[in-house]
């Protein structure tokens, strides 16, 4: 039986992924998505017309498989050290499988110059992908709001958390938000050869986030800013890997400079409708911390 499904999702199981399958789920449109380990990944099957394809970012005969019969791609991947490798991959089966239109999820400011990793290697995956032709748009969000949620436990049991950002506004964006974004570019049209900076509807400090907690849990609950050696030994206790770690230290660094309080219009003009505030996401999540 040929599939239907002309959309392939890299990336479906992670927070962003999640948030992108359901909302295709919900506009009806069939997709495949690539997953290494499927029967993990039931949580997927619950929707209609979504399929599971099982393939491997590192082995390209598994990629051209699940390419068979896609015409588009939503490409994300952890970050980590394998990521530009990985990404470079997708990107070489999809054009030599005729791919016609690939949505990479990338970062805030991405520079191939940038001194963030994560920014360097985004930039040298979008390079590429320019490069061969196939037509692109990219995302590029900025920090997230559900990365607070790596200090739920923190502020759920002692109401604080932490970072070497001083008083540095950031234009945080709810994952929602980029995943309605994603799902309009995916099934609408004019969004080829394009980049859109995601960002929420403001720029604010880490003292107004710890305030609007505050406000929200009915609790006091305060910002501690902290050097970058002591959030690096912090994130190295927590389990990170050291690649990862050194990373976010860069991007905290990016943060501190100021380099990321730009706002943009651009999920309301793709999707008709203004991105959540940090007080909504922290009153749809207060259950979490």
């Amino acid at each position: 039986m040929t599939s239907k499904a002309s959309i392939l999702i890299v990336g479906a199981t992670g927070a962003v992924g999640t948030q992108l399958t359901a909302y295709l789920a919900e506009k009806n449109v069939s997709f495949k998505a690539l997953t290494r380990e499927g029967a993990k990944q039931t949580s997927l099957i619950q929707y209609k017309g979504a399929e599971i394809v099982h393939g491997d970012l590192a082995n390209m005969n598994s990629l051209k498989k699940a390419l068979e019969g896609i015409k588009k791609v939503f490409l994300l991947t952890d970050s980590s050290e394998q990521a530009e490798f990985l990404q470079l991959n997708l990107v070489k089966a999809a054009k030599e499988e005729g791919v016609e239109h690939l949505v990479k999820l990338s970062q805030f400011a991405a520079d191939p110059v940038s001194p963030v990793r994560f920014l360097r290697y985004h930039a040298v995956v979008e390079q590429k992908i320019a490069a061969s032709g196939i037509p692109y748009t990219f995302l590029r969000p900025n920090l997230y709001m559900q990365g607070l949620l790596g200090f739920r436990k923190l502020i759920s049991e002692q109401g604080l958390f932490f970072a070497p950002i001083g008083n540095a506004r950031i234009s945080l964006i709810d994952i929602r938000d980029i995943a309605r974004v994603a799902g309009e570019v995916l099934t609408g049209k004019g969004h080829e050869n394009r980049i859109y900076d995601l960002t929420g509807p403001e720029a604010i400090t880490h003292e107004e986030i710890a305030a609007c907690f505050s406000e929200e849990l009915g609790r006091p609950i305060r910002f501690i800013n902290v050097g970058p050696d002591e959030m690096y030994q912090e994130l190295i206790r927590f389990g990170f890997p050291q690649w990862q770690a050194a990373g976010l230290i860069e991007d905290y660094a990016h943060y501190a400079r100021g380099e990321a309080a730009g706002v943009s219009a651009a999920v309301k003009t793709i999707t008709g409708r203004s991105p959540r505030n940090f007080r909504t996401f922290a009153q749809d999540y207060a259950s979490f911390f």
